[in-house]
């Protein structure tokens, strides 16, 4: 066959796949779908899933949360279909996919702000500046107390709660803070379940934490939201202070990573695609902002394109 009549037939291939995916597809399509990853990313993810699984009722969706890190390490050996990330791959968990012969579409599904909350019996803070944060969150930082942070705060402890080392929150938040990814503290109540943050700060007066907004606005009746100076006035995170980058340096895309080979079968093909086309609205409803039109047309080309790559 010349490779225009190859070029002619797979696109028509493609076509025909997504085509099926009409009432009657639904109603036969089955199997399991394999997903893990950041806590940020999992309200999203679990809400796509939940919506995805009304109308493909014979399609199992398991999603779990061990972290970005935690997810990329079993995504790249193949455990998982789809790691939630918070957070771009980093080179090391590329030459580990490479490795194991993993190869992967990354796609953008939403923009988050990392909240940083106190409780709300909490009266003495207002705001916090970056370069208060850094004193507070560095490696070797001597903040023991809120008094430490400015003088005239109360002489009482202060606690500290933040994402594990697995998080890509924590990546994030260190890199953007303190300059360096990883660079922290180590004497903090670490978790990668969100929830368990929320929970602690929830149940302490001299609690300070940081997490991804979702968590924030589902929980808004027991947090303190802490706006954050940067270069002007402070600014708290919201879905428009996040979505026009007045929040910053806090502000960041979030990410789904699927699999090549995972994306060949028809009940991950489908899920990616209906994750796209319904992420605007669900991650608005979850707390997040969404991405521009124009990205999420981008995903679903860069879907349609490695359908196109496993069958030339």
């Amino acid at each position: 066959m010349k490779k225009t009549q190859l070029g002619g037939a797979v696109l028509v291939t493609v076509l025909i796949l997504f085509s099926l995916m009409g009432s009657s597809f639904a109603e036969t399509l089955k199997g399991t779908i394999r997903i893990d990853g950041s806590s940020t990313v999992f309200p999203i993810t679990e809400a796509v899933a939940e919506e995805f699984g009304k109308k493909y009722r014979r399609v199992r969706v398991t999603v779990a949360v061990s972290g970005t890190g935690g997810g990329f390490k079993k995504f790249s050996i193949g455990e998982t279909d789809i790691n939630d990330a918070s957070r771009p791959i980093k080179s090391s968990e590329k030459k580990l996919a490479q490795k194991n012969g993993t190869q992967y579409i990354q796609l953008p599904v939403a923009f988050d702000g990392i909240s940083v909350v106190v409780n709300p019996k909490n009266t003495w803070l207002d705001y916090l500046t970056v370069a208060e944060l850094k004193m507070i969150w560095e490696p070797g930082s001597q903040v023991t107390t809120w008094k430490d942070i400015r003088a005239d705060w109360p002489d009482r402890k202060i606690r500290l709660y933040g994402p594990g080392t697995d998080s890509g929150t924590f990546d994030y938040f260190t890199g953007a803070i303190n300059g360096k990814s990883h660079a922290s503290r180590s004497d903090f109540t670490k978790s990668e379940d969100d929830n368990v943050l929320v929970q602690g700060v929830a149940g302490d007066r001299d609690a300070l934490g940081y997490f991804g907004f979702a968590y924030y606005t589902g929980n808004k009746d027991k947090l303190k939201i802490v706006p954050i100076k940067n270069k002007s006035e402070p600014v708290a995170p919201s879905l428009t202070t996040i979505n026009d980058g007045s929040y910053a340096p806090l502000s960041r895309p979030i990410f789904i990573y699927v699999s090549e080979k995972a994306v060949q079968r028809p009940e991950v093909a489908e899920f990616v695609e209906f994750y796209l086309k319904n992420a605007a609205v669900l991650s608005r409803e979850v707390g997040y902002v969404p991405l521009p039109k124009s990205q999420y047309d981008e995903g679903l080309d860069k879907l349609k394109k490695a359908l196109v790559k496993d069958v030339l």
